[in-house]
């Protein structure tokens, strides 16, 4: 599927009945929205609409080269030019790893479009300052993104020798299918740089208050990124009905690892906090393109 907007034309996953309570996915670095597929499955097994698009700098058709343009304001202005194209006036969000971070960004800032909200790995953008003002240990975990903000250097690095280096990012428990395509996908012209510029963008414009829609928070005692500090302090960000799920055992790439038990805590929080189903307004042609 493509989905047109003033930034330009996003590539996108999609599944699930046209007029089913739509659910937005948001996937991170450096992978691309086939990321949540055991996910989209399982949504749209249960009839909700599923869009997971190929995120700024992913998506071929929205990848400019200046790393401001890839400021958090515009990733969360993104996010609502996709969700107006698509006619849904409110909508489920999801996010992992950096879609983790617009995810927050976008609840907190536009909560009446935003019913409900599960961020995956990553915590509260709060959270993490704080902690990267006092936490030794979050610090530590942090140093890749102050790395990989020098350019050209990062890119050498990660595609030398066949990709060695960034196929390394992912680990044993990412299916080697699943790693491939990522890498196929990131060593096209322009997208790995286009990928980097998120951690090259600068800070964000202004500070992020606390989230005010139902929230689940899914962490894993395994992640290198994001520590117990700020994973335990994002509950103190959120005041609304909030879920705190512990996964023990297990990496970075949670949608990868353990798909069946994301998509049980996901359906089960989507339960939770159904409201009122309001369905887009959508048609479908052969092509799949709304």
């Amino acid at each position: 599927m493509s989905i047109s907007t003033a930034a330009g034309v996003f590539d996108a996953v999609t599944a699930g009945p046209p007029d089913g309570r739509p659910v937005l996915l948001l996937h991170g670095f450096p992978l691309t929205g086939l990321v949540w597929r055991r996910q989209i499955a399982a949504l749209a097994a249960a009839g909700h609409r599923v869009v997971a698009p190929d995120q700024r700098g992913y998506s071929p058709g929205v990848r400019p080269e200046r790393a401001e343009d890839y400021r958090i304001g515009l990733l969360v202005a993104d996010v609502l030019a996709i969700t107006e194209e698509l006619g849904w006036p409110t909508f489920d969000l999801v996010g992992h790893d950096w879609g983790g971070a617009v995810a927050w960004w976008t609840a907190v800032g536009h909560p009446g479009r935003v019913r409900s909200l599960t961020v995956v790995s990553t915590p509260h953008p709060g959270a993490l300052a704080e902690a990267l003002r006092s936490d030794d240990d979050q610090r530590a975990r942090s140093q890749y993104m102050r790395d990989w903000r020098e350019t050209p250097a990062t890119e050498r690095r990660m595609l030398a020798d066949d990709a060695k280096l960034l196929r390394s990012l992912y680990g044993e428990k990412v299916p080697r299918a699943s790693a491939d395509a990522y890498v196929r996908h990131l060593t096209r012209p322009g997208a790995l740089t286009a990928a980097l510029n998120w951690y090259r963008s600068g800070r964000p414009d202004g500070e992020i208050d606390v989230v005010k829609v139902p929230t689940l928070y899914v962490w894993s005692t395994g992640d290198t990124a994001f520590g117990p500090g700020p994973a335990r302090e994002t509950g103190r960000w959120v005041d609304a009905p909030y879920r705190f799920e512990i996964l023990p055992d297990l990496g970075h790439w949670i949608p990868e690892e353990a798909p069946e038990t994301l998509s049980r805590l996901l359906l089960d929080h989507l339960r939770a906090h159904g409201g009122r189903n309001q369905r887009a307004p959508l048609t479908v042609d052969d092509d799949g393109r709304h």
